[in-house]
């Protein structure tokens, strides 16, 4: 069986979408004849938990851990829950930010390059160069963010006869949140000297999206492979539906994705249809940036608000089955078109209709649009939006609401798995 060694940062008990990839890899990747060895930190500083998580990790699988300096670690003394916020990419609003605010993003963009996490490439690279040698290892994978693990691979291609994969969950020096790490001129350039390496260095790239795939393109000549993120198989089965018309968001609510034009058309319609207002509720499920709930209660929709935060994947799950449509955001911006939340294919098989506000030529509005999924608008659609939300409600009191995908078994995790192997096995 071949030996793939997987480098990557999150892994349960972390919860939240950065590990669900590469949980459901490993998972699969024994059935198509490869043996996972999946290296993580000993003692990380994970924003988000889930226990719950830890009951999937594949009994197949190898695990290997090696201890991690932080400087998370360090910022909690100071205040826990702000190095919590940033190390899980809560980015208070520019205008709002606090003194020790504004000093932890400076400290993370300009001394942490390219991430916090960078503590951890020296002792691993020393660790990893003797395990590959004496485990007869050729092949290893790096998956970032935290894009520091890809310095890992860096500098292991550099030193032995391996073949590298790095994975992009996200990009680097295009993700959303780099304008707003206050980088100097020097990290900008070194963000993006570093990346160049990456790119150049790797022998295959891995993106989750078209737009990301593009972008890298003018940067490499490297093969470069799109693998979406995926649903899985889930142990939770049909739920009854709430009584109330739900609207749900699961997930980070970040201060960014903020929808004006979601609250203010939800508003216009609790004011001008008594029924509407009589059995819509609002549903938030995960961390909600303080900014977003201020804007509900400005629109005043705090009374129809249910903010549940942090629960478990199955919990999420639960309530992702239960609730009558689901919210997907992404924040509009150029550098966001690429973007593909993971939550959007559990999304997809759950037989709820999802609304999803975005930027134009938004990566995952195609794919809303082809499997059937759902209805996506931009942020200046705001009439279009208010129109859906009468349209679903109205199915919804006719008991006729639901979703009818089409073409969604591409997506399934095992499936993407076999894609993943054939690459490794080349």
């Amino acid at each position: 069986m071949k030996k793939v060694l997987i480098i990557t940062y999150y892994w349960p008990p972390a919860g939240g979408p950065g590990v669900q990839r590469w949980l459901k890899f490993v998972k699969y990747l024994p059935d198509f004849g490869i043996q996972p060895i999946v290296y993580i930190p000993e003692n990380p500083t994970y924003p988000i938990m889930d226990i719950g998580l830890l009951s999937e990790v594949s009994e197949k699988a190898i695990i290997v851990k090696r201890k991690i300096v932080e400087p998370y670690q360090w910022a909690s003394i100071f205040s826990k829950n702000k190095a919590r916020e940033i190390s899980s990419g809560i980015i208070p609003n520019q205008k709002k930010q606090s003194f020790l605010e504004k000093s932890l993003l400076w400290i993370r963009g300009n001394v942490f390059i390219p991430d916090a996490r960078v503590f951890w490439v020296k002792p691993s690279v020393s660790f990893l160069e003797k395990y590959i040698q004496e485990h007869d290892i050729d092949t290893i994978i790096t998956s970032g963010p935290p894009h520091s693990l890809h310095l890992i691979g860096f500098e292991l291609k550099q030193k032995l006869k391996i073949t590298w994969f790095a994975d992009f969950r996200d990009p680097w020096t295009t993700i959303g949140y780099h304008k707003a790490l206050k980088l100097s001129s020097f990290a900008e350039k070194k963000h993006k000297k570093l990346e160049s390496q990456v790119l150049n260095t790797a022998d295959t790239i891995l993106v989750t999206s078209k737009t990301t795939k593009a972008e890298f393109q003018t940067l490499t000549s490297k093969p470069i492979e799109i693998i979406t993120n995926g649903f899985d198989v889930e142990k939770i089965g049909k739920q009854a539906l709430d009584e109330k018309f739900t609207i749900a968001h699961i997930g980070s609510f970040l201060s960014e994705r903020n929808p004006r034009i979601l609250w203010q058309s939800l508003a216009e319609l609790i004011e001008e249809n008594d029924s509407f207002a009589a059995n819509f509720q609002l549903k938030l499920i995960g961390t909600v940036s303080q900014e977003v709930l201020d804007t509900i209660e400005n629109f005043q929709l705090t009374s129809y608000l249910n903010n549940l935060g942090l629960v478990s994947h199955d919990a999420a799950i639960t309530h992702q089955k239960k609730s009558q449509v689901l919210l997907l955001i992404e924040i509009d911006s150029e550098e966001t078109k690429s973007i593909i939340p993971g939550k959007l294919f559990e999304y997809m098989v759950s037989e709820r209709p999802i609304i999803a506000v975005g930027p134009k030529d938004s990566d995952f509005a195609e794919i809303i649009q082809n499997t059937n999924t759902g209805v996506f608008v931009q942020y200046d659609e705001k009439e279009r939006l208010k129109n859906t939300l009468l349209s679903y409600y109205s199915q919804y009191l006719e008991g006729k609401l639901q979703s009818h995908g089409v073409g969604l078994q591409q997506y399934s995790r095992k499936n993407l798995t076999e894609k993943l192997a054939n690459l490794l096995k080349r």
